[in-house]
């Protein structure tokens, strides 16, 4: 009686030769690419070329270990080859720089206390709204987009917290402004475009 798992289980074997085949075939083949991977820190997946690139234990004793120049800037691990590299961009033509609006707000009397550059932001690596400038105060921030359709669009996600004027968008969320000092701020801006 023990001779009859066996037997079941080696029957059920040989009904399925082409599962078993079909089974060790794909294994085969997820086999046979393992040990080419290149080596940490070797770039030459990231060019798209076919031929691995040589290795340590290729190379003869005392030759020199470097890799070939290329002509190009080396990519960053996140950096996809087929992705062109960001350009930030620029404010429309005819909308005023977001210093002015600031310089605009200052000579109107209105605090633009605290006044940091945060145009970096804009970007891809900051909270990447696709402006071109970002003047930020303790009062109002000063965002100056490349279109209307952009800053208008921004403006719709903003909602209350937010003034629009052309291409410039004056945020108010993460200040402590008033309804009353925001229309200064707000007549401000209209009184510039």
């Amino acid at each position: 009686m023990t001779d009859r798992p066996a037997t079941r289980q080696t029957a059920g074997v040989t009904k399925h030769p082409r599962a078993l085949a079909v089974a060790l075939l794909l294994t085969a083949l997820a086999l046979s690419g393992c040990g080419d991977d290149p080596k940490p820190g070797d770039p030459s997946w990231a060019d798209g070329s076919a031929k691995p690139a040589p290795t340590a234990e290729a190379a003869p004793p005392g030759a020199p270990q470097e890799a070939a120049p290329t002509g190009r800037q080396p990519r960053t691990p996140s950096e996809s080859p087929s992705t062109p590299p960001f350009t930030m961009p620029k404010r429309a033509a005819d909308a005023p720089a977001a210093r002015k609006v600031v310089d605009a707000f200052r000579a109107a009397g209105l605090k633009v206390t605290n006044l940091r550059d945060r145009s970096a932001d804009c970007g891809p690596n900051g909270a990447g709204l696709g402006c071109a400038e970002l003047l930020v105060t303790d009062a109002v921030e000063v965002y100056v987009f490349p279109d209307e359709a952009n800053a208008s669009n921004q403006t719709d996600v903003w909602g209350a917290d937010a003034y629009r004027e052309g291409a410039v968008v004056l945020g108010y969320a993460n200040t402590k402004t008033g309804a009353a000092e925001r229309k200064r701020y707000n007549d401000v801006l209209a009184k510039l475009g």
